[in-house]
């Protein structure tokens, strides 16, 4: 859940719109309903019983669910993406089955846990040398911030961080929303469910992997990330990420190189590689551990660490799991009962 994510100006180049679907962090602070943006989307509102209900005439999987097993014990890992339209939050009958027998969540931070949202307003705050941006590309961030409807407060953080959080909020138009990110639902409806919630990082580490103080990286970072929200080019790559996302498209998300448009040359396929990828051991060893210690854990990570040879399913294997694509089940009015809803 890289909503916090990643850091560093040239790997917002590397896929801006894939990084901030990547990072939970980041839409937290994304939201706001502008006062004089007459063409704002509406606001979002919390999932209430009307949902529960048409969830429940027509149930569905969405995402990429995998079990995973070893020394007799059950796992699974679950690619999520955190910016998603209202009626895909809750999960389907795969989903809800492999979280009924899970014992705890992992993710890749749990931004409920008020010690994570204590280091994550420090992260995201400018340091002391922290460079101010030059006056052409702070006009063009607020006219952006001004057009996607930001929150206002969201000036106050780090360049990078603003222009995550705004691709984040590029396709709200199209009723694709941060607010309804499936990690934040997640853990949310973990605790509903008594279920112990574990972070895999650190909102911190994320945050670290986005930013820099070099003024001439930040300039760069900010002048591709703009041109990215100017042309329309985030708002499109978010659309076709999630809606691969909600049907399961597997093959789609592994060919995201390929029609982003966005990891043309040598350094963005390093810097993403670096981001996404470089991430995954390290995921993989924390859901490895809490499966070693006896546990039966429902790990959600952003959907593109689920992806090609080194993806956390290729991983686990490498471990010494057995892994399995557990396919959507048919959609269909819910049988059984219903989980608990998010408190």
């Amino acid at each position: 859940m890289l909503w916090r994510l990643r850091g560093l100006g040239q790997p917002l180049r590397a896929g801006l719109a894939c990084l901030a679907l990547a990072v939970p962090v980041l839409a937290a602070h994304a939201q706001g309903q502008a006062d004089t943006a007459p063409v704002c989307p509406p606001a979002a509102t919390p999932i209430g019983p009307a949902d529960a209900e048409a969830a429940r005439r027509d149930d569905r999987d969405r995402g990429l669910l995998w079990r995973i097993e070893k020394d007799g014990r059950t796992s699974w890992l679950y690619g999520t993406i955190h910016a998603a339209e209202r009626g895909w939050v809750l999960p389907g009958p795969a989903v809800r089955e492999a979280l009924r027998r899970a014992d705890r969540i992992a993710l890749e931070v749990d931004l409920m846990d008020p010690s994570v949202a204590g280091g994550l307003a420090t992260a995201v705050m400018p340091g002391p040398n922290t460079p101010p941006l030059p006056e052409p590309l702070a006009k063009r961030l607020r006219v952006q911030s001004e057009a996607l409807c930001a929150d206002a407060a969201l000036a106050r953080l780090r360049p990078e961080i603003q222009l995550m959080s705004l691709v984040g909020l590029a396709a709200r138009t199209a009723g694709i929303d941060p607010a309804y990110g499936i990690d934040l639902f997640l853990a949310g409806l973990a605790r509903a469910m008594d279920k112990k919630v574990v972070s895999l990082e650190s909102a911190e580490a994320q945050i670290a992997l986005l930013v820099s103080d070099d003024p001439a990286k930040v300039a760069r970072t900010m002048d591709e990330g703009l041109r990215q929200l100017e042309g329309g080019q985030a708002r499109k790559i978010i659309a076709t990420l999630t809606r691969a996302w909600a049907d399961g498209q597997l093959e789609t998300l592994r060919n995201y190189g390929d029609w982003c448009d966005c990891l043309k040359t040598a350094e963005d396929r390093a810097d993403y590689a670096r981001i996404v990828e470089g991430r995954n051991p390290a995921l993989a060893a924390g859901i490895a551990a809490q499966h070693a210690a006896g546990h039966a854990v429902f790990a959600a990570v952003g959907v593109l660490h689920m992806v090609g040879p080194e993806g956390l399913p290729a991983l686990m294997a490498a471990q010494g799991f057995r892994v399995t694509r557990v396919p959507h089940a048919a959609p269909g009015p819910r049988q059984g009962k219903p989980l608990n809803a998010p408190r």
